[in-house]
């Protein structure tokens, strides 16, 4: 073979050899940006909880996705009542539905008037009653 014929062989192998790894790269790049537009998709949505007490409204905003409510100062959410136990509940988002479920406490957590005894989807408008204190849920981003 000649010394053209070979070169314009290696040359073209190296332009396949190239071509190769642009395309393995494109693929990789478009499969990373998909699973990012995923993962941004199931980000854990905003949670308000409003609370009217005495004269005062207070609200807890959350973003995390396992919210503590107790009278524990170390709760997510620490609530200063004597009806509320010290571990009363927990909100979760999980199956992108937040849920409600009560820790075992002495007084009871209430959806909308109804006891909770098992882990119950919530909505924006719901009513939780934990123990005395009653808070009005929010989902998402809105501001008053």
């Amino acid at each position: 073979m000649s010394g053209v014929v070979l070169l314009i062989l290696r040359v073209g192998l190296l332009l396949s050899l190239y071509a190769f790894l642009g395309y393995a790269l494109l693929i990789i790049w478009r499969d990373l940006k998909r699973h990012s537009d995923l993962y941004l998709s199931h980000q854990t949505p905003a949670i308000r909880l409003l609370h009217q007490a005495d004269t005062e409204m207070r609200t807890y905003r959350f973003t995390i996705a396992d919210i503590r409510i107790g009278r524990d100062p170390a709760a997510d959410c620490p609530l200063d009542d004597l009806t509320v136990s010290s571990d009363h509940a927990r909100l979760s988002f999980r199956q992108g539905q937040w849920w409600v479920e009560d820790r075992g406490s002495k007084n009871g957590t209430f959806l909308n008037q109804e006891l909770v005894s098992q882990p119950l989807v919530i909505a924006s408008g719901d009513q939780l009653r934990f123990g005395q204190v009653i808070l009005t849920v929010e989902i998402g981003e809105e501001e008053p």
